[in-house]
């Protein structure tokens, strides 16, 4: 077939990619003039498949409320008049139960498997290079009380068969011996051996130059306007009307089928068709700093549960990264409010490796982590148009789950039924 994959994120590279593997013409079309510029762009770059908790959970709305009106909190809600916001939001509160947040776990822990063995193996075909460090994800944890949630979180974790370890603070400072200086207030922490890092922009667009060389075509620098239905009305999308970003010119790019990988940017393009997805943006900042002193920086990927964020190292820098922002599609990195939550991701960072890496020049970024209240992502045909599949709603996990959700995509195409336990969405 004849298929148009919107969007050149990691989600949409991916699937265009496993699309080419079966045989079909590709066109990959994308408002930025190269692949991975947005939400894929400067990310925690961590491949947590066991770290994939839903934000969803008892606690949660607790949380939430104390940190209202802290603008460095990890989550912030600032409340708006916008009723995606609050339809997100009621729909979030009715997930932060026990029951809901196993049963969303688990279709997490199916996918990011099932996403992580596609990663190898296509790593193994292509063997494309990212800054990739096998070493595990280590979580540490700076109070008593965090520790033994995080142990508790642990158990779960190990219920639904993920390899994720306890560790005491001798042990956490064996895994990585980088985080002595601040060892004396690390209370332990969880490790998973199996999980790793790597520089999700570099192998996106790599990823897009090998599609490129197997025949996709790629329409970069082309806004995507609004999908048309077949003539006579029905339950099939003919076209997609797309412009280009400088000259304005307008065509209608036609196709056998239609994949909507648009990131947060997704359910705007849907709506029209009746199709409602429960996907809200969540800003979320980086910083990449360079390292001074890369003999005593970490190698092993962290998540620090105080700030709720991520640090991986990428050759000779790192990457901080966190703080989830429910505040529409704002992308300025200029308001007082940004600008509080980057400096706090350099000053924790200082904390814990003081004097390492350059914090003259941050490269602060932000982007719209495209969130569903359950964490839980929609994969899928559309319920309004047959020809039309969704791919979008992955949030913190988009690099995670890229490979395997590119995957699942083409077999789902191709009338097979992807090997995990999954709900995937829509009629499939």
């Amino acid at each position: 077939m004849k298929i148009v994959v919107l969007g050149a994120g990691i989600i949409g590279i991916a699937t265009a990619w496993y699309l080419l593997d079966e045989g079909h013409e590709v066109t990959v079309v994308d408002r930025q003039p190269d692949a991975a510029l947005e939400t894929s762009f400067a990310n925690g770059a961590q491949i947590s498949v066991s770290f994939c908790e839903p934000w969803a959970n008892a606690g949660a709305p607790f949380k939430v409320a104390k940190w209202l009106l802290r603008d460095d909190s990890p989550l912030l809600f600032r409340p708006r008049l916008d009723p995606n916001q609050w339809r997100w939001g009621l729909a979030f509160l009715l997930q932060c139960t026990n029951a809901a947040f196993e049963r969303n776990v688990e279709e997490l822990v199916q996918l990011g498997r099932y996403s992580h063995d596609s990663l190898k193996d296509l790593v193994t075909r292509t063997g494309i290079e990212y800054d990739r460090v096998e070493r595990g994800i280590l979580h540490f944890f700076s109070s008593q009380a965090d520790f033994d949630n995080g142990a508790s979180g642990a158990e779960i974790m190990r219920r639904h068969g993920v390899d994720r370890r306890v560790l005491n603070r001798e042990e956490v400072l064996k895994v990585e011996p980088a985080l002595a200086t601040f060892g004396s207030r690390i209370f332990g922490g969880t490790f998973t051996p199996s999980d790793e890092s790597g520089d999700a922009k570099v192998f996106t667009q790599k990823l897009a130059r090998l599609c490129a060389e197997r025949g996709a075509q790629f329409l970069y620098e082309h806004d995507i306007l609004g999908l048309k239905r077949s003539d006579g009305g029905g339950d099939a999308i003919e076209a997609v009307q797309i412009a280009h970003t400088r000259s304005g010119e307008r065509k209608m790019l036609k196709a056998d089928a239609f994949v909507a990988a648009m990131g947060s940017y997704t359910p705007a393009l849907v709506k029209p068709l009746g199709e409602h997805l429960n996907i809200y943006p969540a800003k979320g900042y980086s910083a990449t700093l360079r390292l001074k002193k890369p003999e005593a920086a970490s190698v092993v990927s962290l998540l620090d549960d105080t700030r709720k964020i991520a640090i991986s190292r990428l050759g000779d820098h790192i990457r901080i990264a966190g703080t989830a922002e429910l505040s529409g599609f704002d992308l300025n990195l200029d308001s007082p409010t940004a600008k509080v939550r980057c400096a706090a991701l350099v000053r924790r960072y200082e904390e814990l490796f003081p004097g390492v890496a350059d914090t003259s020049e941050p490269n602060y970024w932000t982007g719209l982590r495209p969130s569903t209240p359950t964490n839980i992502p929609y994969i899928g045909r559309s319920r309004k148009a047959r020809n039309l599949w969704i791919n979008a709603g992955h949030g913190t996990l988009g690099w995670t789950h890229g490979a395997g959700s590119g995957h699942a995509m083409a077999e789902l195409i191709a009338g097979r039924k992807p090997d995990m336990a999954f709900g995937f969405y829509g009629a499939v």
